[in-house]
């Protein structure tokens, strides 16, 4: 049973949770001016991480032909049969209810909106085969997060910097653009849409620089609409200088350090503005 947990947790790539949870912690840190009660911190980390793996598990599942046909995913545990279908949507129905209970117990406006947050990461699997703003819907998905952190805590969308849940969609717009780069050719051959398989590598890469710079924009407007000190903008040249380097170590021909720009890069950059949130927010005090 823990081998098969195992397996379910790596297919669906669990520790890439580390990109949305600091957001909602984020939200949650900010509306809370501080350190949120506990209560409200552990079920903020549970509803996030029921999101996250009812989402992806379902991507997984809807995707499971493709993944299939494709050599660069055919080995992921649902077509390569280590894990069956019938367990892969148990997982998916167990996180999907996981993640209502945990808005349930948060406040009632959490519950209120929590089917529009999940309803919108599971549409985001089936986007890519009818329009290439499918990493643009990815972004919205995701941008629920710090949306989600603040509402847990203050029970009401009033007074939330609506430039960090954008800043939350350019950035996981620009870095999933580059990724798909590593599908664009089977993309194309399978009549899927993304912005490398539509528009080509070179412009892709082009238009995920725009977006990236528009995030970092939006994120250091955040700092300046919630009054944030010094320590957050220390925060933000980091986040621009990790910016930078992703697109430095990869381009459209040569991808092979994509990796260290999808996960090392945006794991550092979620979590850098998070401590750096946190930080100004304890020294204001």
């Amino acid at each position: 049973m823990l081998e098969k947990i195992k397996i379910l947790l790596e297919m669906i790539k669990f520790k890439h949770t580390v990109f949305a949870m600091p957001f909602a912690l984020i939200g949650a840190f900010l509306a809370a001016d501080g350190v949120p009660r506990f209560r409200i911190f552990f079920w903020v980390v549970v509803a996030m991480v029921g999101a996250r793996t009812c989402a992806m598990t379902f991507n997984r599942i809807a995707d499971r032909h493709f993944d299939a046909a494709n050599p660069r995913t055919a080995a992921r545990a649902l077509p390569a049969g280590e894990v069956t279908l019938g367990q892969s949507w148990a997982m998916m129905l167990f996180s999907g209810a996981l993640f209502f209970f945990a808005c349930y117990m948060l406040n009632t406006t959490a519950f209120m909106i929590a089917p529009f947050a999940l309803a919108l990461t599971l549409i985001y699997s089936l986007t890519k085969r009818f329009t290439w703003l499918c990493h643009v819907v990815l972004g919205l998905a995701l941008a629920f997060s710090p949306l989600g952190g603040w509402v847990a805590v203050r029970a009401t969308l009033e007074g939330y910097p609506w430039v960090l849940s954008l800043g939350v969609l350019f950035w996981v717009a620009g870095f999933d653009t580059i990724y798909a780069c590593l599908d664009a050719e089977f993309d194309r051959k399978a009549g899927l849409y993304s912005m490398p398989a539509f528009f080509g590598r070179r412009r892709a890469f082009r238009l995920a620089v725009f977006f990236h710079v528009l995030a970092f924009i939006l994120f250091t407007l955040t700092g300046y609409q919630m009054g944030l000190g010094l320590v957050y903008y220390i925060g933000i040249v980091l986040t621009g200088g990790a910016l930078f380097y992703q697109h430095i170590v990869v381009n459209p021909r040569d991808l092979s350090r994509i990796q260290v720009s999808f996960f090392s890069m945006n794991g550092f950059i979620a979590l850098t503005l998070f401590v750096a949130t946190w930080l100004s927010l304890a020294l204001g005090n």
